[in-house]
């Protein structure tokens, strides 16, 4: 038999369930199936603000507004014939009475033992689900309050709410217990419903153009789309081995290919990888195809995007975020700086690189202590720039940017530039935006010639052999869906966790995820 949680020796838990034994036995439901339709606290706050709603005696005689409410008791303290209280939910706080003779508790039968007023000052506890029936008054001190005629125990809570004092303070305990974060700190729960209303608005965005959201396999027999190490598991009913997706890209396109013109899916991507500031190994991705745009389309669409989350939230292209300490102003107004990879280099490094040697790259990045020495030695040129831009040029990228045109070697599902001269220096058609030195999308005109495309999957499945365990093995049914025909499409990625990273002012990937990848606790 499985050892108790240690928490089932607490003196707390213990007194609490003690507590649930007496309420059964008093013939009150703890755990209800169902309660009375309840206001939410913050629009009532909002509806009552300034406005006259009476007074204790008022509420006592129930001449003053009725309302019901529900939420988990955060405060308690009794004085003398009345107990004052704080209910909090979703959207706020309020403040609650009960009263000696007037607030009955829902289910019980009172005893000389055991009054109403008794059952709510001995048997409920901070952490405790309530509903309460009651009308409104203000307090001599203006602050609104429902007068309790009726209570009713929603859920009986075995454990108690963080110190309030203390508060919860661990980073782990908050990313692993998220339920008490959202509880102790209405800053977290503010996070995640400004989340929800991007998603939200994103996808109204999508669909106010014309693009249809769809669902694509998370298992899949290959993975590729992006250069990533994958997860694997094994289905049993095929016994064959699995791979979680690392990109959405392969399912979209082939959608493509069969005639949906516009396409886009909001869904979980897996990538074997570390962990730090801006990457979790399970992740939210959004990626959007549209047939008949390439790549300078496609910039327009996403930066209006990122205009339109920033109306929604804030009512203005100009945001102000938190970053390390400071205050920075985040100006989204369309157009955004478009610069080639080679011209981001030369403006905020002054390097460049048609002026350097593939040596003398090599010699610069490897003086950097972040470089990684496997990347830089044996890596070709088209690499070595693009190595170059993360290194000296990807943090001075404070303001929106567009970096566009980059190395063929970097990107083998990208068309080929349609400049002659930029395709002859090995240029494809991509496009990487930037903001607070973050990259925020990625985005291509679509590659949609069968031969070239096999020829480069075929380079990424040979680098795969060779034990480059990021590199994707080659993908034959993508290659014949491809050979059926895709007209010219433009292609981006966004990752939502970094998006709303920017728009939440968050300085860690797992302050924006609602159940983030931590160690075991101990």
């Amino acid at each position: 038999m499985a050892d108790s949680p240690s928490y089932f020796q607490t003196e707390e838990f213990q007194n609490r369930s003690r507590k649930l034994a007496e309420i059964r036995t008093l013939g009150v439901e703890p755990y209800p199936h169902s309660c009375v339709t309840a206001k939410k606290i913050g629009p009532l706050l909002t509806a009552m603000e300034g406005k006259e709603v009476g007074h204790y005696d008022d509420a006592a005689a129930g001449g003053s507004e009725a309302f019901a409410i529900r939420g988990r008791l955060v405060l308690f303290r009794s004085m003398g014939k009345n107990i004052f209280a704080h209910l909090q939910d979703e959207t706020g706080r309020l403040q609650i009475l009960c009263n000696r003779d007037l607030t009955e508790v829902t289910g019980l039968t009172p005893t000389e033992e055991v009054s109403h007023h008794k059952f709510i000052e001995k048997k409920l506890d901070l952490g405790d689900w309530i509903g309460v029936e009651g009308h409104l008054f203000r307090t001599q001190k203006g602050e609104l309050t429902l007068f309790a005629k009726r209570l009713t125990l929603l859920s009986k809570s075995l454990l108690p709410l963080p110190d309030k004092h203390s508060g919860l303070v661990d980073k782990g305990v908050r990313y692993r217990k998220r339920w008490l974060d959202l509880i102790s700190h209405s800053d977290s729960l503010k996070v995640f419903q400004t989340r929800s209303r991007i998603l939200t608005t994103i996808r109204r965005y999508f669909a106010e153009a014309d693009f249809l959201e769809v669902e694509t396999p998370v298992l899949q027999n290959l993975y590729g789309g992006a250069e990533a190490r994958p997860f694997t598991t094994h289905l049993h009913a095929l016994h064959q081995e699995m791979y979680l997706r690392i990109a959405l890209e392969i399912s979209l396109k082939k959608l493509i290919v069969g005639g949906m013109e516009r396409v886009y899916e909001i869904g979980k991507i897996f990538r074997n990888e570390g962990i730090d500031r801006t990457h979790n190994p399970e992740f939210t991705m959004l990626e959007a195809y549209a047939a008949g745009w390439d790549y300078w389309e496609m910039m327009t669409f996403t930066e209006h995007l990122f205009a339109r989350v920033a109306l929604e939230l804030f009512g203005d292209t100009k945001i102000r975020i938190a970053t390390e300490g400071e205050h920075v102003v985040i100006d989204l107004t369309p157009p955004w700086k478009r610069l080639s990879m080679k011209e981001a280099l030369i403006t905020y490094a002054s390097l460049d690189p048609d002026r350097l040697s593939d040596e003398e790259m090599r010699t610069l990045l490897l003086q950097k202590s972040s470089a990684d020495p496997k990347r830089v030695n044996g890596a070709p040129r088209g690499t070595l720039i693009a190595l170059c831009f993360e290194e000296f040029a990807e943090e001075f990228l404070v303001q929106p940017h567009h970096i566009i045109d980059h190395p063929i070697e970097t990107t083998p599902l990208c068309k080929p530039h349609r400049n002659p001269e930029l395709r002859k220096a090995g240029l494809v058609e991509r496009f990487e935006s930037f903001i607070l030195g973050r990259e925020i999308c990625n985005a291509y005109s679509e590659l949609n010639d069968p031969e070239l495309q096999r020829t480069l999957l075929v380079q990424q499945a040979e680098k795969r052999e060779k034990g480059d365990l990021e590199a994707s093995p080659l993908d034959e049914e993508f290659l014949e869906a491809i050979c059926q025909g895709m007209p010219p499409t433009a292609g981006v990625g966004i990752g939502i966790d970094r998006l709303v990273m920017l728009f939440t002012s968050a300085e860690s990937i797992r302050d924006i995820l609602f159940f983030p990848i931590t160690k075991p606790e101990e």
